[in-house]
């Protein structure tokens, strides 16, 4: 049978096998089967024809919030980001109270310290 809007050819049976699909709750199937660019014709059954628009609108909903979701993860970790960056580089960098030479001796006198509790 022929579209009326279009003039091509429609098997109607495509539609049928999708709602065997999804009865049979073989959702990648159908998906393989392109279930999302599926387009009743007139001689389509009504039965397939509403199954079929019900689960691609159900899938089109699921792939929308997915992507709304996948959108407002990336934009957090942005933010993340661009917040860490700014608290980075407004911290100043700490120098160490102690001057090198001293820092050094102690570290000595606590490993010392730590080998006389050892013992």
């Amino acid at each position: 049978m022929e579209t009326e809007a279009t003039g091509d050819p429609h098997d109607c049976s495509s539609g049928e096998l999708l709602s065997r699909l999804l009865a049979a709750d073989d959702i990648d199937g159908a998906i393989d089967a392109e279930l999302m660019s599926f387009a009743p014709c007139p001689a389509c059954d009504p039965i397939v024809v509403a199954r079929v628009a019900a689960e691609q609108k159900r899938l089109a909903t699921a792939w929308a919030a997915r992507d709304r979701y996948l959108a407002r993860k990336a934009r957090l970790a942005r933010r993340a980001e661009e917040r860490e960056a700014r608290r980075a580089s407004s911290l100043p960098e700490r120098k160490s109270a102690l001057p090198a030479a001293a820092a050094a001796i102690l570290a000595r006198a606590k490993a010392k310290a730590a080998e006389r509790t050892k013992r």
